[in-house]
């Protein structure tokens, strides 16, 4: 029988034996990753814009295991090995570095990939389904414990109070800071939505649209600004605002992710007589094509209305936009010209923020 001395010796052994073993995991490399997109190929080397951390150039061995996936893919049972030339400009990668590699390389073990195509179609899907199955406003308040958000959305005679109810299962993501790409929002929990953010979320409604089981829920905090363009800069892709409400200039910088629609003259008095609640008959609008439908929805309004470059504006017309918080200068989200008719309508300032948000989005190659 062992004594308490020798029973004691050997727990210390054992302890000692774990902690060693704890050190020796904590220091073991744990290989480096990279999601992005790739940008060029050259030989066997991979050129990729992370979403992180810029441009990286990858060396892509014989022995590294190529695999496609399809967007929403889950694991990697059912993913197809490919050869290395069969990846292509425009792809969504994972890459996996091997830790062996010499130092100062970045040399690929493994690369699992999205085709640019297969990526698009699911991105359209998607917009359809945040049309059919969003929707948006400002955060009126949360109950994190509850799981439960209020939003404000539509305006003037459309405006109602929407509840959004969260569960463990509903994806939460937040707009980068100074970020207008929806397929850049990064997790975040509950309590980092406050009252003013913007808000949207897709999942089951009920038959009035005032109530969500959210799956997917995409926030952000950001600016509103209404005014006349005072001028522009193709070069530098932006222009000045004299803004409604501050009387003073503001900035706005456009990027390729930003969506810019021009709305018809005629659609955009429909609204402004929508937004003041001078409904016509039935309290339907017609549509563009003189039809009526979806009760005049302002949201599909907006999402019919034809996309314009910078070059279409004009020093003079009046634009509304859902920008990134700044004071002088911020970069659109969305713009919106033609909005003569809708700057005398007071509710008018909230009409972007169902459509700004979920126009897009993409599955991560992880």
């Amino acid at each position: 029988m062992k004594s308490k001395m020798e029973i004691r010796f050997c727990s210390l052994i054992a302890l000692g034996i774990t902690l060693l073993t704890g050190a020796v995991l904590a220091q073991a490399p744990t290989p480096a990753r990279f999601l992005g997109t790739i940008t060029a190929i050259n030989g066997n080397t991979l050129t990729m814009k992370t979403d992180v951390d810029g441009i990286h150039e990858v060396k892509v061995p014989d022995t590294a295991a190529v695999k496609r996936i399809t967007p929403g893919q889950k694991n990697l049972s059912a993913a197809e090995t490919i050869p290395f030339s069969a990846l292509e400009t425009g792809d969504r990668v994972l890459v996996k570095l091997n830790p062996e590699a010499p130092s100062g390389t970045e040399e690929a073990f493994q690369i699992i990939a999205i085709k640019q195509s297969d990526l698009a179609l699911k991105q359209q899907k998607d917009r359809e389904d945040w049309q059919l199955r969003g929707v948006g406003g400002h955060v009126k308040s949360v109950d994190a414990a509850a799981g439960i958000i209020l939003l404000t959305s539509g305006a003037g005679a459309t405006a109602k109070t929407i509840t959004v109810h969260i569960s463990k299962a509903t994806i939460l993501r937040r707009y980068a800071p100074a970020s207008v790409s929806f397929d850049a929002a990064l997790p975040a929990p509950i309590d980092a939505i406050h009252a003013g953010d913007q808000l949207r979320a897709r999942g089951a409604k009920n038959a009035d649209g005032t109530e969500i089981a959210a799956e997917e829920v995409v926030s952000g905090s950001f600016r509103n600004v209404s005014g006349i363009i005072t001028s522009l800069d193709a070069a530098g892709s932006s222009l000045v605002v004299k803004d409604l409400a501050t009387k003073k200039p503001v900035t706005i910088h456009i990027t390729p992710d930003a969506q810019m629609r021009r709305l018809p003259d005629s659609v955009a008095q429909m609204l402004a007589a929508r937004l003041k609640g001078e409904a016509g008959k039935g309290g339907k609008f017609a549509g563009q094509n003189g039809n009526h439908g979806e009760g005049g929805d302002p949201q599909q309004m907006l999402s019919r209305a034809p996309a314009i470059q910078l070059g279409d504006l004009k020093k003079g017309e009046a634009i509304m936009a859902v920008s990134t918080s700044g004071t002088t200068e911020v970069t659109a989200i969305t713009l919106l010209a033609g909005v003569e008719p809708l700057l005398e309508a007071p509710a008018a300032s909230n009409l972007l923020s169902n459509w700004s948000m979920g126009s897009s989005s993409s599955e991560a190659a992880e």
